[in-house]
């Protein structure tokens, strides 16, 4: 098996080693952390955006939000039927037997 003869950048990569880090860095860093210190608290809606600006979070909100939706739809539409229900079973009762439509109250002497 023929082997990759040696690529000549490498010998210069390994003689040349790390890069010496920028001068003022350290002060650079500290005056980055004397502005965080003093700065203000962002205003909610600048956190509110920040939040939304992450997909995963905004698409757990949407689907949050139409679940709710749903659920609260499915609610009304089992009231409306449970009150459809009991006025189809008074009116049967009724239809059995009338005395039952009289309104209840204090018997007239």
């Amino acid at each position: 098996m023929p082997t990759d003869p040696p690529d000549p950048l490498d010998a210069l990569l390994d003689r040349r080693g790390a890069a010496p880090p920028p001068e003022g860095i350290a002060r650079t860093a500290w005056r980055r952390i004397a502005l965080l210190e003093h700065a203000e608290p962002p205003h909610p809606g600048v956190l509110l955006d920040g939040w939304f600006a992450r997909w995963p979070f905004a698409t757990l909100f949407l689907v949050s939000c139409a679940l709710v939706g749903l659920f609260l739809a499915e609610a009304r539409i089992s009231q409306r039927e449970r009150e459809r229900s009991e006025q189809l079973a008074r009116s049967y009762l009724v239809l059995i037997n009338p005395l039952l439509q009289a309104p209840a109250g204090p018997p007239k002497p």
